[in-house]
């Protein structure tokens, strides 16, 4: 079994958001709308800076 964690990711910009690790959809940056995440099959591919695992 497999835990799902959320991430908090800082962008390129300085925003930091919340993202799911296994995230099924891309996740953009609210403030500069570059691409945070992209879905693979399990494990989203994280493309900020992995600030926390919450």
């Amino acid at each position: 079994m497999v835990k799902s964690k959320y991430l908090k990711v800082k962008c390129e910009c300085g925003n930091e958001q919340n993202v799911f690790g296994n995230s099924a959809t891309v996740v953009k940056c609210i403030m500069c709308d570059k691409v945070l995440a992209e879905p693979t099959g399990s494990r989203a591919k994280v493309y900020g800076k992995i600030l926390k695992v919450l």
